[in-house]
């Protein structure tokens, strides 16, 4: 087999079969081709038969890769080879084995829906409010705990005891492996620890699988978690024929249950371990790669290697200034006009951002130049579910004949109103001709001529309260209150803010922040126009997002840093890189070690780009309605001035202006606070009321609505004051006090 394709350190890498083995693959190194060609010297060379090799990896798309690529390579049959996700194995190896565990081998495997449908229900039985617990927050107390390779049954270690430290999400966890049992089912991380249960339990079935697989390769070492690490520890035991490739600056998924430790302690596990460095990069331009080098060296937690190049020196990296996030999206637009004008192909642009929500103005731009785009591994921003039903919220108060908007709030957040009551409603609105809102107001307004409907106390009293709620922003509409007046208040009122709040998960945080994204969308709308309101909003964002797309694979790719991994583009762009933001708010509470992830993150963004990297920063970022003053990020003050040149953006006029600096020695820390900040403001920030609570608990009130009540509870200060009141007939709500309609008693 010739390997004169590979360097001398991927040539070691082939050559090195036997012994544990670990592959540091640095960004751009020929990683894949790397791990290709060992697979097929171990198949040629070697002579080991396909059968006793395990190759597993993350996703079905990168062990379909890989397997392609093997096919095209060698002449040999390769039939037997299994190069499969670790999924897909243990879900093979429980067929196999699956009496052992008390399970037929038809079993199910649950997919998430499945999983929160059984948490739901469990919740229920308890007599839990899901407002109180989220059933999202339960799954990942459930998965964490399955990502450090517990199942029940076995001696709770340490970092286990820690973890499970609240007994009554631990307790759910019993009931829900209880009905996943008795379901004759599987969830995705059951999966992992199902097959470690049966290694740990049941030594003659580890044995057959150890003397099976003579050789174990796991391909994005980096990403796995204890359970997946303990799996092939123990499959490679009798041979110690393991081979591990990762790069530890590109371990970005701790969210995701990733421990970095897996690389930084393997020769700890394997003490004869060989460590082999793939450190020549194959797709960046010098200056980036050293740029790139320069930031993560800063990491602690890290192997230690230095990536280096052959390429050109290339371009600059190019740090922008803008005045603020419309600026930096009309810059993106026109950079990518200018690119595409000298004849660059879209597919060769990419725009990455640390968070989902920072693509809406970016989607807006690219709309406004009439350039074709595609989210990466994610919804365009008024695609999202939660972005989708905020808007119904708004589009049956200016629309009350719009039957489909209902239907979608009707139930969300869940009040109780259930598929047999919505079809109930449904025919009576067929029957008498009217909107599906039309009816449920005619049932609150006269509910003694309904009750042919049959429907239960709770579906009247959440009916009442959701039809009030409309009806009250519509007076608000009619009054030439702010959209995002109206906005605030069906958010808030409707219970769908507080729904998601408790949620902790990553994803219950990134809807909050569509939430968010999509206030600075309404409040950017209401500076635009001389008249806002929610009609000529809908009217807007409808007409910008219905606009044909071609169909063209020649387009600009969006993505969120994390989904950026594994891919590369000629021309990036970076955008948002600001404290608070990138590194997010988040890791700066919580410390060193995940700032240093951010940073791991910030390497991935950088080392995507292959001949021109442009980074971008706003000075004033429109967050919740306000302009917020982050000033850039630390990252960028660890890049050395001599990789970058840095410009300052300015649009608000007919004419863009750009300056440039030399250095961030030049920059102004002051020009980040509110007082330094250009009094030509592009956003005006809403006046502040005096910080006193109007209704402290205990207050005696009357709503305009329901009555005489009592505060229960105030938290929040002037315009963010929120009560919960307790009313005669025992109903509680809670309201934002600037909307609601409170007298003092």
């Amino acid at each position: 087999m010739n390997l004169d394709f590979l360097n001398e350190s991927q040539k070691e890498a082939v050559l090195k079969t036997d012994g544990p083995v670990m592959i540091l693959a640095g960004a751009g190194s020929g990683k894949t081709r790397t791990l290709v060609a060992r697979i097929q010297y171990l198949l040629e060379e070697k002579h080991i038969s396909p059968y006793q090799i395990l190759a597993v990896t993350f996703s079905n798309k990168a062990a379909r890769e890989m397997r392609e690529r093997l096919a095209s390579n060698t002449q040999m049959n390769i039939g037997t080879l299994q190069v499969t996700t670790f999924h897909a194995f243990c879900a093979k190896v429980l067929r196999m084995e699956a009496t052992y565990l008390g399970l037929s081998k038809n079993f199910t495997i649950y997919d998430d829906g499945e999983s929160q449908s059984i948490i739901k229900a469990i919740l229920n039985k308890r007599g839990i409010n899901q407002k109180e617990l989220s059933p999202y927050t339960v799954a990942a107390f459930i998965d964490g705990l399955k990502n450090l390779g517990y199942y029940i049954g076995l001696t709770r270690s340490p970092e286990v005891e820690k973890f499970a430290e609240d007994k009554r999400l631990f307790d759910i966890f019993l009931d829900y492996e209880g009905e996943l049992h008795r379901s004759n089912a599987v969830d995705f991380g059951g999966l992992i620890t199902g097959v470690l249960n049966l290694f740990r339990t049941y030594p003659e079935v580890l044995l057959k699988y150890q003397q099976k697989f003579k050789y174990v390769l796991v391909d994005e070492y980096q990403d796995t978690n204890r359970a997946q690490f303990e799996m092939v520890q123990q499959l490679s035991h009798l041979h110690r024929n393991i081979c591990v490739v990762g790069d530890e600056d590109q371990s970005i998924y701790s969210w995701r249950g990733a421990d970095i430790r897996n690389i930084l302690d393997f020769e700890t596990v394997f003490p004869e371990a060989k460590l082999i460095k793939l450190e020549q990069n194959y797709r960046s331009s010098k200056k980036i790669i050293e740029a790139a080098s320069e930031v993560i060296s800063r990491n602690l937690a890290r192997k230690g290697k230095h990536m280096w190049t052959d390429n050109d020196e290339g371009d600059e990296i190019r740090i922008v200034e803008c005045r603020d996030d419309r600026a930096e999206a009309e810059l993106i637009g026109q950079e990518i006009r200018k690119l595409y004008d000298k004849g660059v192909s879209l597919k060769d642009i990419a725009v990455f951002y640390r968070n989902n929500a920072h693509s809406r103005t970016i989607e807006d731009a690219l709309r406004k130049e009439k350039f074709p785009y595609r989210v990466v591994a994610g919804i365009k921003f008024y695609d999202r579910k939660e972005v989708k039903d905020m808007i119904s919220y708004m589009r049956i108060v200016v629309n009350k004949k719009d039957s489909l908007a209902f239907t979608r709030i009707i139930n969300t957040p869940a009040r109780g109103v259930g598929a047999t009551s919505l079809r109930k409603l449904e025919d009576e609105a067929v029957r008498l001709q009217l909107s599906l809102f039309e009816v449920v107001e005619k049932i609150v307004e006269s509910p003694s001529e309904f009750k042919h409907l049959s429907l239960s106390g709770k579906v009247n009293s959440a009916l009442n309260q959701l039809v009030h709620l409309i009806q009250e922003v519509q007076v608000f509409e009619s009054s030439s209150h702010s959209p995002s007046t109206s906005y605030e208040k069906l958010l808030n009122e409707s219970g769908y803010f507080e729904v998601l709040k408790a949620d902790k998960t990553y994803e219950g945080a990134a809807r909050l922040e569509n939430l968010e994204e999509l206030m600075s969308a309404i409040t950017q709308f209401e500076d635009s126009e001389t008249e806002p309101n929610l009609t000529k909003f809908l009217e807007t964002i409808t007409l910008d997002t219905t606009v044909s797309e071609d169909g063209s694979t020649d387009q600009v790719s969006l993505m969120t840093v994390h989904g950026s991994k594994g891919l590369e583009y000629p021309y990036v762009f970076l955008i948002g890189i600001e404290e608070n933001i990138f590194p997010s708010y988040k890791s700066l509470e919580i410390g060193p070690v995940a700032l240093e992830e951010e940073r791991r993150l910030f390497y991935v963004a950088m080392t995507r780009a292959m001949k021109q990297l442009t980074i971008t920063f706003a000075q004033g970022r429109l967050l919740w309605g306000s302009i917020k003053f982050n000033g850039p990020s630390q990252f960028l003050h660890e890049i050395p001035s001599k990789y970058y040149r840095w410009d300052f953006y300015q649009t608000g006029s007919k004419k863009s202006q750009f300056e440039s600096r030399n250095s961030f020695d030049e920059f102004d820390q002051t020009s980040y606070s509110d007082t330094g900040y250009n009094e030509d403001k592009v956003y005006q920030t809403k006046k502040v009321v005096k910080d006193l609570s109007n209704y402290p608990s205990g207050s005696r009130i009357v709503h305009a609505l329901y009555g005489e009540g009592t505060v229960l509870n105030s938290e929040g200060l002037g315009q963010d004051e929120k009560v919960t009141i307790l009313f005669r007939d025992g109903i509680r709500k809670k309201f934002m006090v600037k909307f609601a309609p409170l007298q003092k008693a």
